[in-house]
């Protein structure tokens, strides 16, 4: 195979990093799309190129728009995204621009169902996959208040993802006052129990085949999280579990799901049972620690879009850690636990940083300097 050329987007995500070594280290001719001169994949030395577009969520027909006419250049031979909002606009033109790159992401089809939390649950409950009980066929006030949930529950948009849209609310008249004061349209909303805020948030990162055949699969928990409500995880832990591979894998199959996929989980802390809470069809955010624990996505990736055997990683390496130390930090100054929480905030055992590295070190500043200037945008919209 000749060497390819790949354009990544989505260059102020932190994951760009990882993929853009991997793929180097490949011998893939990288090319980073950036939406600013202060996105991580901007000032990092990974990329062999670098394309200052349009790159932002706010502006999907600017980007789309950017996308279209970097790959009808045709001098790209793979696209891959890294985000929610790139890949739905990669899937839903996928048919068309196939013509002049291989495009990493599902079929539109299948990627409408994945997007939708109100499907996965309904999949899943169709299917004795754990999940949280959830109501189906939701309209108005009354048919929440009548169909036998138990308080706590949570309300929260059927697409998207982040905390924007979120509530978990406590009692029926917290529910109402909600509903009333925000305008909420529940039929566009997942209405289903809340599960403990004591429990674990895991996650599973997938790579599925062309023949639906699951080629990796690795787990990690969330251990502290900024803002400290609703907020990402800023200290994760790898770890194995069959039962939870086992029911991630019956789910991808069922839903037909290929390439880079990862399913966000809570251990029910009442019963144990990992519960599916949504699915990204895409990598997720700590995508760095998969690397770590010896599993190449970005391998897999070449393999299955160039219609090679994928190597497969059944087998990974646990008790890996991965820190986001910017906002690690601010949760130690926030959170009540700081002194209490295990492992330690203080422990570097297996502990790398999800941003620096010695022969990288700029985009450790500049994702700080994007998050100082974007924190009270990002807490608004997660109040």
């Amino acid at each position: 195979m000749s060497v390819c050329k790949v354009l990544i987007l989505d260059g102020y995500a932190r994951q760009c990093l990882p993929f853009l070594r991997a793929f180097n280290e490949l011998n893939c001719e990288t090319t980073q799309l950036c939406g600013s001169k202060i996105d991580c994949g901007y000032v990092s030395r990974l990329p062999k190129h670098k394309v200052l577009g349009i790159c932002d969520p706010d502006n999907l027909r600017g980007t789309e728009k950017c996308i279209e006419d970097l790959i009808k250049t045709r001098n790209y031979d793979l696209i891959f995204p890294l985000t929610d909002y790139s890949s739905a606009i990669l899937s839903r033109r996928k048919a068309e621009w196939s013509e002049y790159a291989r495009i990493a992401v599902n079929d539109w089809k299948v990627y409408q169902q994945i997007q939708d939390k109100l499907s996965v649950m309904k999949v899943c409950m169709e299917n004795g996959i754990p999940c949280p009980k959830t109501v189906f066929d939701i309209f108005s006030i009354e048919d929440v208040l009548n169909a036998n949930l138990q308080f706590p529950i949570v309300v929260k948009p059927r697409n998207g993802c982040g905390a924007k849209g979120f509530h978990r609310l406590k009692t029926k008249k917290q529910f109402v006052d909600c509903v009333k004061e925000n305008n909420v349209d529940l039929s566009s909303m997942v209405v289903q129990e809340s599960i403990p805020i004591d429990s674990l948030v895991i996650s599973d990162n997938i790579f599925v085949d062309a023949n639906g055949e699951v080629k990796s699969s690795y787990l990690y928990g969330s251990h502290r999280f900024f803002p400290l409500a609703g907020g990402t995880g800023t200290f994760n832990i790898s770890f194995d579990r069959k039962d939870v591979h086992e029911q991630c894998s019956r789910l991808v199959k069922i839903m037909g799901i290929r390439g880079c996929v990862g399913i966000d989980m809570i251990i029910d802390s009442r019963d144990n049972i990992a519960k599916i809470i949504e699915v990204n069809p895409r990598v997720l955010a700590c995508a760095k620690l998969g690397f770590m624990c010896g599993v190449n996505q970005a391998e897999q990736t070449l393999q299955l879009e160039y219609g090679q055997e994928v190597t497969p990683y059944m087998e990974y390496k646990t008790d890996i850690r991965l820190r986001m130390s910017q906002t690690d930090i601010l949760w130690f100054l926030k959170s009540p636990d700081r002194f209490k929480t295990k492992p330690s905030f203080f422990s570097i055992n297996n502990t790398k940083d999800q941003m620096f590295t010695w022969d990288d070190p700029l985009p450790w500043f500049a994702f700080l300097f994007r998050g100082v200037k974007n924190y009270k945008k990002e807490i608004e919209k997660r109040s």
